[in-house]
């Protein structure tokens, strides 16, 4: 029970890794805001949990403002947030994607980061504690042709982490990213340019354990980032990925 007596949001939290991540956290006693632009999905997975479900689009200004006071309303804090959603374009040459792509890539894994802090950060900073976890990925570390502008967003994200936990430490509160390989989310397939034995095989042969990251892969290695444990780690980004990125 690590996160006994603990709030978090999780946004993207209606499937894949933000669904391993809720669940995780969980069962380790923390209450949980399961946050989705599905808001079905975030209905059944809070439903599971025992959680709170949140319909929102991280990359709207008034839509995140209503998920973080939704959680304030319910709980007066937020002592976990982690920005999980997002999505990718689908492969191809990099002058070949579309700008309405490249800026909803954009909006969703960056900007929302952005947008949570917004209004997110000023509760913790009152409260004097808080974790942010920001999931990355390994396309920010070790990139690949063809998914470069969510590539580029991934780093950008890095970078952000770093930075925050810099600026937020003084406030007692700690910034983190993890960086997975691919898994079996709903972004599967367009990462690998479609899902055949022949493009997983593929993909599997660049990962020296020789499989996928899963969705309870994230939430253990969440768990250990938002704990107590991790309480003298800020700024790391903690590969999850088989060893991908060695």
């Amino acid at each position: 029970m690590r996160l006994q007596g603990k709030t978090a949001i999780v946004t993207g939290g209606g499937s894949g890794f933000g669904a391993g991540i809720a669940r995780k956290f969980a069962a380790e006693g923390a209450t949980v805001m399961v946050a989705d632009i599905n808001a079905q999905a975030a209905g059944e997975i809070a439903a599971e949990l025992g959680g709170v479900a949140q319909a929102v689009d991280v990359s709207d200004g008034d839509s995140v403002a209503a998920m973080c006071a939704a959680a304030l309303d319910a709980w007066g804090r937020v002592d976990i947030l982690v920005n999980n959603a997002g999505i990718t374009h689908e492969r191809g040459a990099l002058e070949d994607v579309p700008e309405d792509a490249f800026d909803r890539v954009f909006a969703v894994n960056c900007k929302s980061v952005y947008l949570t802090a917004r209004h997110a950060v000023p509760a913790m900073k009152k409260a004097g504690h808080g974790t942010i976890l920001n999931v990355a990925s390994t396309a920010g570390i070790s990139p690949r042709a063809q998914l470069n502008w969510y590539n580029a967003s991934k780093g950008w994200m890095i970078t952000a982490t770093k930075t925050m936990a810099v600026e937020l430490a003084p406030d007692g509160i700690r910034v983190n990213a993890l960086a997975p390989v691919a898994g079996e989310t709903p972004l599967l397939a367009s990462f690998m340019g479609g899902d055949t034995p022949e493009t997983r095989a593929k993909f599997l042969s660049t990962i020296p354990l020789g499989r996928f990251s899963t969705p309870g892969d994230m939430g253990n290695a969440a768990c250990y980032l938002c704990s107590d444990e991790a309480g003298m780690v800020t700024g790391a980004v903690l590969e999850v990925d088989g060893g991908r990125c060695i």
